[in-house]
């Protein structure tokens, strides 16, 4: 959640009469990436179009948005009127219930009020107090953080928010289960009457009506996803014992080709104790989950959204709203429980509108479950084919790379061998040559044998196509 000082607290604005402003904008590198359907149909707006403030603007463009998505689109011009909103979208504007959202938020609150002297605040729980107290003696315009620290800024008279006329919630509907909903209700009573309310959601169960009934003056709806599965994700399952799991993801290792990738377990021991086994087999893995050390926690998320690790294991704390563009597969070695948490761990790939790979691994006991997911989100969970074609998780540019460099590494194996040819009698070629026929050969075997599921551990057998 969010807060918002009102207008005569903001900060100063620039100058705005420099008509070419755009030309000394530093811009990112443009993303070629290909998008969904869901996200790319706009009306074809402009956020010029919205009257935003330029300073704003600049923002906006430096951190890379060139046009409004369809759920900016609806919500921009409707939130500038000062009315309640209830919407239902895969991208959304601020999120918040775990710490590590609370630290994503307010970095793109930073990026984008760059321009503007916006003074942002994240405060989450896991952190000292103090440091919170001292902040807020200086100006802040944009608070972002987790609900219980917040309520205790405020119960303690710390943070002020009967001035504050914006409340913003993404994931509502996490932030109004019952772990959060008791805290959440509390904290609106610090806030004016005539605030405006604003919840953004993947889902909205019953009790986010409930909440929308008591606390929202004539919202306004948006529902942007007739169907509840991500569209630029391709969903398998590999169906295998629980011994083989292992085996199972080295071999899903060996024969993707990984960007990053976030694998999920069911419980905090098993966690740690496949982030162990993965890095034994070579691997370079983070892991992290709700016991472990804030500061452990913020240092795991930054190292890997920088892209210092390529693999994540965790719990379903990072099931929501984590936006790091450069995941492209998501492995459920635990399958999930049930269908809500199934839509917000594969929605870790395939991040707005691109392509993604989200793969299962099923037990025997998951096989009801299994069903039971694919009945309520309306979908079909494929099993693994012997073959992954790059293209449904693989950016374009990402796989010219990879096929330049397999032909440099071609060339290269050739000139060695070539140049090694000529130094070296025929007896010794005799010999190399019967060695690759060898080495070859039980190649051909190995790989032959990994398509069945066997008790020993055989795996799923899977191979990208090149």
């Amino acid at each position: 959640m969010a807060g918002i000082l009102p207008n005569h607290q903001q900060p100063h604005h620039l100058n705005h009469e420099n008509d070419s402003w755009k030309k000394n904008l530093r811009l990112p590198p443009k993303d070629h990436r290909p998008q969904t359907e869901d996200v790319t149909a706009t009306k074809g707006n402009e956020f010029e179009d919205y009257f935003l403030k330029r300073e704003l603007l600049m923002g906006i463009f430096e951190a890379g948005f060139e046009r409004p998505s369809p759920i900016q689109e609806e919500s921009i011009p409707i939130a500038l009127t000062g009315r309640d909103i209830l919407a239902r979208a895969k991208n959304a504007l601020l999120l918040v219930p775990t710490r590590e959202l609370a630290l994503q938020t307010s970095q793109v609150c930073k990026t984008l009020g760059k321009h503007m002297g916006v003074q942002v605040m994240v405060t989450t729980g896991g952190t000292t107090l103090k440091d919170d107290i001292l902040r807020l003696s200086e100006i802040v315009h944009i608070v972002v953080g987790t609900p219980g620290r917040i309520l205790d800024l405020a119960g303690k008279g710390v943070a002020d928010f009967s001035e504050c006329p914006t409340f913003v919630m993404d994931e509502a509907d996490k932030l109004l289960s019952p772990e959060f909903s008791p805290i959440v209700e509390q904290l609106i009573t610090y806030f004016p009457k005539d605030r405006q309310i604003m919840l953004y959601s993947a889902t909205f169960p019953l009790i986010v009506k409930s909440f929308k009934d008591k606390y929202l003056v004539k919202p306004y709806e948006i529902n942007l996803m007739d169907e509840l599965t991500l569209r630029g994700v391709t969903q398998y399952y590999a169906f295998v014992e629980e011994r083989q799991k292992v085996h199972c993801l080295n071999t899903l290792f060996s024969k993707l080709q990984i960007n990053q990738s976030i694998i999920f377990c069911n419980s905090t021991n098993r966690v740690e104790l496949l982030a162990k086994k993965i890095t034994e087999l070579g691997y370079s893995c983070f892991y992290s989950h709700a016991k472990m050390l804030q500061s452990h926690r913020n240092r795991v998320f930054h190292d890997f959204r920088n892209g210092v690790c390529r693999n994540l294991v965790c719990s379903d704390l990072l099931t929501r709203g984590i936006d790091i563009q450069a995941v492209n597969v998501v492995i459920n070695f635990d399958f999930p429980k049930n269908a809500e948490t199934y839509l917000h761990r594969i929605g870790r790939s395939g991040r707005f509108g691109h392509l993604g790979l989200a793969i299962n691994l099923i037990t025997y006991d998951d096989r009801f479950n299994l069903y039971k997911i694919e009945q309520e989100l309306g979908t079909e969970i494929q099993p693994i084919p012997p073959v992954i074609d790059k293209r449904l998780y693989v950016a374009p540019s990402a796989l010219d790379d990879a096929q330049t460099q397999q032909i440099q590494n071609n060339q290269n194996n050739q000139n060695i061998n070539s140049q090694n040819n000529q130094n070296i009698q025929n007896i010794q070629n005799n010999r190399s040559q019967s060695h690759q026929n060898h080495q070859s050969h039980q190649n051909s075997r190995s790989s032959g044998g990994m398509r069945n599921t066997n008790a020993r551990g055989g795996g799923m057998g899977v191979k990208a196509a090149s």
